[in-house]
């Protein structure tokens, strides 16, 4: 049984083959529990994210998995060949390991990820398709994501808009807990900036977007973490004054943020600090803004030059995260090979236990019958070695044969080793 990763991600297959083999969580768990049934392919777990949808499977056949994929999705198999990558065992394993970590995200060290792939082993493990084999391999590459975390830098550096103007807000201002942040705009940029900053754990949201829906869906996405106000758009200005922090994304061809308006909200506020982030092009806040006492004012060059370097220093702890990564498979299989060859020596011994009892009661038999009991045992003695050195000798026989000389070398070499320390003498203290 070997341990397959199959799948197709953003660096393989376009948005759309994507979204045709994606699965949501509720159509994911009655899957798997219907393929709990399936004694051919039933150990395995599902990862759907945007960016990717992989099968990792304890199976003979990776085929199977390929056409289970396609399959449950009502595509033909053709589709996915040409896109699709396959990995087995040791290989198998370290991909997962690297996705677990973020070292395989479109954004290197993205920090979501990891809860995904939490997810998807806790919907397998609820639908009954995963073996405690299967389970210890996720909960291996769950403590190596977590070791890269936290001994290497490669989730350290904000390399996204959003999640830099988070960071520049937790050093801006000491206690988050007692921020008000508006967003004005409620598009993808500003999306992010909100959700960050409801994880950073601030006091409250403000949304300022033109349109009520957007507003209304982010406030749905955000409002189990923190306090949530919508405000009309045309009523901007008069709340500025409300706000520690402003995230500004529009797209406006004309500055929606006046000199004047934070000149007017920091009298409001008694000259308390703000942060004031425009992340639009064409501006949405009027430069001159930074004049002001008391404001902090970044634009997109400000954060993306921030971004670069950050980015590069994540691609340089990514090198040392790939060497703990490699480190860790190398941990896990050997461990897999000497459980496997824990359960292999068992069985081995309760077959050695199985013929010593038969040339035991054989033996027993004969001296019953009447037989010289030293001839008897002289038998059971040479009758019970061959036996017991048969599968040696086959194997040291094949191993001669082969090709390869060094098998039989190594095991030549470990056998004297053996009996060489068998021969040793026990001293008495």
């Amino acid at each position: 049984m070997s341990f397959f990763a199959l799948g197709v991600n953003h660096q393989t297959a376009s948005v759309e083959l994507r979204e045709q083999i994606a699965f949501n969580p509720e159509r994911l768990s009655q899957i798997l529990a219907e393929q709990s049934h399936n004694h051919d392919l039933n150990d395995m777990v599902v990862v759907s994210t945007c960016n990717r949808t992989e099968v990792y499977a304890m199976t003979d056949n990776a085929d199977m998995v390929l056409n289970w994929l396609a399959q449950s999705n009502g595509i033909d198999v053709k589709q996915l060949l040409n896109h699709v990558y396959r990995y087995e065992n040791a290989d198998a394993v370290s991909h997962l390991m690297r996705v677990a970590s973020g070292l395989d995200s479109l954004m290197l060290g993205e920090p979501q990820i990891l809860g995904q792939v939490k997810s998807a082993l806790s919907i397998a493990k609820n639908s009954e398709v995963v073996s405690p084999n299967l389970n210890r391999i996720f909960e291996y590459a769950f403590y190596a994501a977590k070791r890269v975390r936290s001994e290497t830098a490669v989730g350290s550096h904000a390399v996204s808009m959003g999640y830099a103007v988070a960071q520049l807000a937790l050093q801006v201002f000491s206690k988050p807990d007692q921020l008000t942040i508006m967003v004005v705009a409620a598009g993808e940029m500003n999306s992010l900036v909100a959700k960050h900053l409801a994880e950073m754990g601030v006091a409250k949201v403000l949304i300022c977007n033109r349109g009520t829906e957007r507003a209304e869906k982010l406030a749905q996405e955000i409002a189990h973490r923190v306090d949530v106000e919508i405000i009309p758009f045309n009523q901007l200005a008069e709340n500025l004054y409300r706000a520690d922090v402003i995230s500004s994304c529009t797209g406006s061809l004309h500055q929606i943020i006046s000199y004047a308006d934070v000149k007017t909200a920091l009298k409001k506020r008694r000259y308390q600090q703000m942060l004031m982030v425009d992340l639009a092009v064409p501006r949405d806040i009027e430069p001159k803004v930074e004049d002001l006492d008391g404001v902090y004012l970044y634009g997109v060059d400000d954060l993306q030059s921030v971004i670069d370097e950050n980015l590069a220093q994540r691609r340089q702890a990514a090198v040392e995260a790939e060497v703990m990564v490699n480190q860790l498979v190398t941990q896990l299989v050997t461990r897999q090979k000497v459980r496997e060859a824990g359960s292999t020596i068992h069985a081995f011994r309760q077959k050695s236990e199985e013929m010593s009892q038969q040339e035991l009661e054989h033996a027993l038999h004969r001296i019953r019958s009447g037989e010289d009991s030293a001839e008897v045992l002289k038998d059971f003695s040479h009758r019970l070695t061959q036996k017991l050195l048969h599968p040696t000798s086959i194997l040291l026989r094949e191993a001669a044969q082969a090709e390869d000389p060094d098998h039989f070398e190594w095991m030549q070499e470990k056998l004297d080793d053996i009996f060489q320390c068998q021969r040793k003498p026990k001293f008495s203290k």
